[in-house]
């Protein structure tokens, strides 16, 4: 029991399997990193600097991308120097921070995607009305509440996590997860708080789930009766469809494999599946929405134009 509370560090064992090829996956991941970095910078900084862009849509797509940078900002740094080194430590509370990092950058994308979602409902079902509902300050207000309420949420979860005494200092994943510490727990009947809190969070944001699928029945309804409608659907949703799929699709992935835990799988395969939500969306989403969204296509251009 005395050696319970004095667990101060945590051993990541997923680094074991990345030994031999530890320089290639450095190169890799900080080629990666630096592309997220590009590209996200870049679509925030024209969507900042060009006054034709202060619209509610791509103002919300410059908070995509800062959410982006948030949330990779609290694993490749870690994860970089972690390749380099001979032990894959994290303290205590670092790991509960990159808890907190991560979690809330997932949560804050779903409440992204679906306030886009929202915006292209009002953009197409009722389009009079779409500058009075969707007024520059009222998005910027509201994408900040939502994203502070996100941060509490996944907060009190880290505090909940924070209460438990641990047996093991061994994690068995590339970067913390509170699902995997919780795991840890000495006294199982400690972690009954924490799956309640946990199952209303998911809850909230299945919620979020059940919107989007919501406000798309409206649109597609709507477009199917509208040769215009149906060009802005093809050139601003389906942008987000995309991001939507690739995002849905890495998470659940990655939750699966948490959750069967399955040794069968290569450590490799499922160091990957894990990181699958840290390395497509981020880089998939400012590039999809540069190429399809015209305005951000021509700034583009032009800016390429007058450096080459």
């Amino acid at each position: 029991m005395n050696n319970v509370s004095v667990i101060t560090m945590f051993f990541l064992s997923g680094f074991n399997e990345t030994i031999s090829h530890r320089f290639v996956l450095f190169f890799l991941s900080l080629l990666c990193y630096c592309i997220i970095c590009l590209v996200n910078v870049s679509l925030i900084v024209i969507i900042i600097l060009d006054s034709n862009l202060h619209e509610s849509m791509y103002i919300l797509l410059c908070v995509f991308c800062i959410n982006a940078l948030y949330g990779t900002a609290g694993f490749y740094p870690k994860f970089l120097w972690d390749l380099l080194s001979n032990v894959y430590l994290i303290s205590y509370y670092g790991c509960l921070i990159q808890t907190q990092v991560i979690y809330s950058f997932v949560c804050g994308e779903v409440l992204i995607l679906a306030l886009m979602a929202y915006d292209r409902y009002v953009a197409i079902c009722q389009p009079l009305k779409y500058h009075s509902i969707m007024s520059k300050q009222r998005v910027i207000r509201f994408a900040c509440f939502l994203w502070l309420t996100t941060v509490c949420i996944t907060a009190t979860n880290a505090f909940l996590t924070s209460r438990l005494k641990l047996c093991s200092p061994y994690l068995s994943r590339l970067f913390c997860v509170n699902w995997i510490i919780v795991q840890l727990a000495c006294f199982p009947a400690q972690t009954i708080v924490n799956g309640i809190f946990a199952n209303i969070t998911i809850i909230i944001y299945l919620l979020h789930g059940v919107f989007i699928v919501w406000s798309y029945m409206y649109i597609i309804q709507t477009c199917v009766k509208s040769i215009e409608n149906r060009a802005k659907f093809m050139q601003t949703c389906v942008p987000h469809l995309i991001s939507l799929f690739t995002f849905v699709v890495a998470i659940l992935t990655d939750i699966i494999s948490m959750r069967l835990d399955s040794k069968e799988l290569p450590r490799s395969l499922q160091n990957f599946v894990a990181l699958e939500f840290l390395i497509i969306p981020p880089i998939m989403n400012p590039l999809i929405y540069g190429f399809k969204l015209t305005k951000i296509r021509k700034r583009l251009h032009s800016v390429s134009n007058f450096f080459f």
